[in-house]
């Protein structure tokens, strides 16, 4: 009888093991939904191992443009934090999701509905709303990721919203924070250096993507593919930038977005001898680009070198 206590006991001493084992953390992720790439990649700085930051868009895909699939309605339905640029940038396809599929803690108003655009300052707002104008976003140039400056900005406030969200853990999140602040800081004094040998210098963009970057590190933009934001190219109006190139000293490049249509861009340098660059835009744009910090250093680097050709 008693080794047959023994023996259960010994039973029930590795069943309740086991169930330590594999017992759920006592802390679950909080799971960010970002709309891009690089709020994505910045939310895994800030919340490190305490979140789980998924992108709905990737490096080689117009934010602009995407289909509100089934798998990102389940994606939404789970997020405790939506973070997102804003300005209507997804203004296409994120307004389904949250009909269809986000929960109250991630609708506008609550701690887990952040845009980026609503704590930073936008540029290019529009004074006139019209559509003939093209896709133009009433709340101004959306790409507000492209300033590091803007970056910091939202860094500190990523971490005071998930601290709201889960504050059994704002210690954490204070301390990922402030990690993040001193490496920022190191990265952009060597990125304001380089912007600074970067001033001045001409460019043409297809679209006005790198409105913040042109404005943070001084570029001079000469001309814009675009007629009007979001239509392509007419060929008018590139016999006119054409016109204007021979008439032009200095521009050292025609920049364009790695999931942007080549055939503009690949056609005035043709004419003009002034080569393309793909900057890589977001994080993913390039095979090298997997972090926020690693977006600055290629977008530095491809300038650099573009402005250092003959």
């Amino acid at each position: 009888m008693a080794g047959n206590q023994r023996a259960r006991a010994g039973v029930l001493s590795t069943a309740a093991l086991v169930g330590v084992i594999l017992a759920p953390s006592a802390t679950a992720e909080i799971q960010v939904f970002a709309c891009e790439p690089e709020w994505a990649s910045l939310a895994e700085e800030v919340g490190g191992d305490l979140v789980s930051a998924y992108s709905a868009t990737h490096g080689l895909q117009d934010p602009h443009h995407i289909r509100a699939r089934p798998s990102l309605i389940a994606k939404i339905r789970r997020a405790d934090l939506l973070f997102c640029s804003g300005a209507e940038l997804e203004a296409g396809w994120l307004p389904v999701l949250m009909q269809r599929g986000a929960g109250k803690t991630v609708q506008p108003g609550q701690p887990g509905h952040l845009m980026a655009t609503d704590y930073v300052k936008v540029l290019e707002k529009p004074e006139i709303i019209d559509r003939s104008l093209g896709d133009i976003h009433s709340g101004g140039n959306p790409h507000v990721h492209l300033d590091p400056r803007n970056i910091e900005v939202l860094a500190s406030e990523l971490a005071a919203r998930l601290s709201r969200i889960d504050p059994a853990n704002e210690a954490a999140y204070r301390s990922s924070l402030e990690t993040f602040r001193v490496r920022w800081t190191e990265a952009s004094v060597r990125w304001n250096e380089q912007a600074e040998a970067l001033r001045g210098m001409k460019v043409i963009a297809h679209h006005k993507a790198w409105t913040y970057l042109f404005h943070w590190a001084g570029l001079e933009q000469f001309a814009v593919l675009e007629r009007v934001p979001g239509i392509p190219p007419t060929v008018p109006h590139l016999q006119q930038i054409l016109e204007q190139v021979r008439g032009a000293t200095g521009i050292k490049a025609i920049l364009r977005t790695p999931y942007e249509p080549t055939a503009a861009a690949d056609w005035l340098s043709e004419k003009t001898g002034i080569p393309v660059v793909e900057l890589p835009y977001t994080v993913g744009g390039h095979p090298d680009v997997e972090n926020i910090y690693a977006l600055f250093d290629r977008t530095l680097s491809l300038l650099k070198e573009a402005q250092n050709q003959p």
